[in-house]
């Protein structure tokens, strides 16, 4: 079995202070988390910004150059970067597909529309088709986020007509209010679908962070934590730190017996070039 690959989600774009004091929300305090989350065994670090005036997510070059280039500097962090802005308030195609010009080694593709923030987060077939595009010109591997069966369906059918290349990367969003629940018979109903050489993560969200974990562990899988994806360490408690889920994950996984694979392995797991 392969070395597990820990993702930290460090802060998403719509959480605030009046939810959790602990969100990191200035570039200083995203790199400070990225930073601890690293040291603590994570290999991967997803990264949006945000706008300083709204505390919102935001697209902004300035504000991911300010946060990647200390990263690069400082760590050997894979680092993926968001095209997705604030999910359902869909921002334009360009402005979304600005952080490719950082040249990550991996950024999110979302891989269809879905209801989600009370509204609907737009991928359309004309996103997807320019994102893949544009990745591709800039050697930036997709990570394919699924919330949904006919999102597979979508990365299959873009493979097949050449705008995908495999081995394919698949993040699975499980437990969102109107997609896949976070359950092991929704994930592995999913799972079936995902072509033999594609490497793959999971996302459980809120209460579904550490059942969906344990199913990625004990499958080969890899996993992916931090307060993007859940605020609470235990029920009713808030995380202080990204870096409290990537502690707990490698306890865990030492305790199975999986090694954790560290930012240069993760490169070879993924194939990252």
């Amino acid at each position: 079995m392969e070395k597990l690959i820990i993702t930290a989600a460090i802060t998403g774009s719509r959480i605030t202070r009046e939810t959790t004091p602990y969100i990191p929300i200035t570039p200083e305090e995203i790199i400070q988390s990225a930073f601890e989350c690293w040291e603590a065994g994570a290999s991967v670090v997803h990264i949006h910004v945000r706008d300083p005036d709204t505390g919102l997510g935001t697209q902004d070059l300035d504000l991911f150059r300010q946060v990647v280039e200390p990263l690069r500097e400082k760590t050997d962090l894979i680092l993926c970067l968001t095209t997705s802005g604030i999910p359902g308030r869909n921002l334009p195609i360009e402005e979304r597909l600005a952080p490719l010009e950082l040249k990550p080694e991996l950024a999110s593709f979302d891989a269809g529309s879905i209801n989600l923030g009370g509204s609907v987060f737009v991928n359309s077939p004309e996103f997807l088709e320019r994102a893949a595009r544009k990745m591709k010109n800039m050697g930036v591997k997709p990570e394919l986020e699924i919330f949904d069966l006919g999102m597979i369906i979508t990365c299959l059918r873009m493979r097949d007509e050449g705008k995908l290349d495999e081995p394919l990367h698949f993040q699975f969003v499980l437990g969102t209010p109107w997609g896949a629940p976070a359950s092991p018979r929704s994930f592995l109903h999913l799972h079936e679908y995902i072509p033999v050489n594609s490497t793959w993560s999971v996302i459980g969200i809120g209460k579904g962070h550490l059942p969906m974990s344990m199913m990625a562990l004990v499958m080969g899988g890899h996993i992916r934590v931090g307060m993007e994806d859940n605020i609470y360490y235990s029920k009713g408690v808030l995380a202080k730190t990204n870096a409290q889920f990537v502690e707990r994950i490698v306890r865990i996984t030492g305790e199975y017996g999986r090694g954790i694979a560290t930012p240069d392995e993760a490169r070879r797991i993924l194939r990252i070039t």
